[in-house]
């Protein structure tokens, strides 16, 4: 089992702070100092295509460009890179959503993976009609999955739930190869849903225990229902040559922020109904007296980011040694792809392809690598006999 790295593309505009980009309501900070315009965009993805990433995470949301038009608007810049495109099942057709990945999935090569996105803030879900509460839209998810799953089958598929219901749902051909669904969710009404319908099943960065025993119960989930699921987990990271430069680094992200700034996101993140985002506001406690060191809640895991972002709060820090070394051990739980961002975008992504994915190379964790230090012992085997 081997790692595969994933990116992010900043639909929201980039920078080198991350109060300007809160993604649920950028009235807390300036306007972003890079405009997530197609140009930009394109140097992400050309960027993380060539320095080895496997693809790109695109958001969703009020604040975010739409993750289809421009994940499509960037497939004639890349040749080999996958959009792992965000979407909410609730404020579109199953059908609909099918056909357009079946057409994705033709026009780019087969780049295509997709991340359900089911949505716990209700005043977002509200601005895209949606009314229901958060287990209905777990409900609701689940029969979606379920249509879209039967649509790509390449025969009429009927259905009728609580929620959904399609007559004859088919596509101009089914989808080949067939998108891996990417499936985030902490609640109990989440995990069943990712145990019946997803290939990966993704995590916020919590802490190592934290994410072991959650990967422990999907897993049991999954196999009760005779399926295999794969993990990853959605992070932020701050790689350099020195873990002192690193910390420096982190510490400026700090500076820019105010207490007002803080305590206005956190009332905004403490009116979501998301299980997950209730654990990432936990672990940081929300403030800024703590220090940039007081932070870090693990080692090299550091919660400053979760201060003012929704979502995704926990950065890997450290030298790029240590954060290797925290990768492994999250890759020892189980996980296999991550999903990574920095601020800004184009530079981080830099920084951790030509500082860290050489020292997971060096261990063996890329595809394609082995750790040298085995390879150096069956060599001496070898000379021995």
């Amino acid at each position: 089992m081997t790692i595969t790295p994933h990116w992010f593309l900043p639909t929201t505009g980039d920078g080198r702070t991350i109060v300007e980009r809160f993604h649920a309501n950028r009235s807390l900070g300036p306007v972003a100092q890079r405009e997530p315009t197609i140009d930009y965009l394109a140097q992400i993805a050309r960027a993380a295509e060539q320095l080895g990433f496997e693809g790109v995470l695109t958001p969703t949301g009020t604040w975010c460009e739409d993750a289809w038009l421009t994940t499509a608007a960037l497939i004639r810049e890349t040749k080999r890179l996958k959009y792992l495109v965000a979407f909410r099942p609730g404020v579109i057709s199953p059908t609909l959503a099918a056909q357009m990945a079946a057409t994705y999935q033709r026009i780019s090569g087969g780049r295509l993976l997709l991340n359900i996105v089911t949505g716990g803030d209700s005043i977002e879900q509200k601005r895209f009609g949606d009314f229901h509460d958060h287990d209905q839209r777990y409900a609701r998810t689940d029969e979606f999955l379920t249509i879209a799953r039967g649509v790509w089958s390449g025969e009429p598929f009927d259905f009728t739930g609580e929620h959904l219901s399609v007559e004859g749902a088919t596509v101009l051909a089914p989808p080949d190869p067939v998108p891996p669904l990417y499936f985030g969710g902490s609640s109990p009404a989440a995990l069943p849903v990712a145990a019946r319908h997803a290939d990966v099943y993704l995590t916020w960065g919590e802490p190592p225990a934290q994410v072991a025993d959650k990967i422990r119960r999907v897993r049991e989930l999954a196999e009760a229902r005779g399926r295999t699921i794969r993990f990853g987990i959605r992070l932020h990271t701050l790689s350099r040559d020195t873990s002192a430069e690193a910390w420096a680094e982190a510490q400026k992200l700090l500076d820019a922020l105010s207490p007002e700034q803080v305590a206005k996101a956190q009332a905004q993140l403490a009116a979501s109904e998301s299980e997950g985002q209730r654990r990432m506001v936990a672990l940081h406690g929300g403030g800024l007296d703590r220090g940039v060191r007081g932070l870090e809640i693990h080692p090299n895991l550091w919660a400053g980011i979760g201060l003012v972002r929704g979502g995704a709060g926990t950065a890997l820090v450290g030298s790029h040694g240590e954060v290797a070394d925290l990768i492994e051990e999250y890759h020892s739980l189980g996980i296999e792809e991550f999903v990574l961002s920095g601020y800004p975008h184009l530079e981080e992504a830099y920084w951790f392809a030509e500082g860290v994915l050489p020292e997971l190379a060096h261990r063996g964790l890329l595809r394609g690598t082995r750790d040298q230090r085995t390879a150096l012992r069956e060599e001496r085997h070898v000379a021995a006999q």
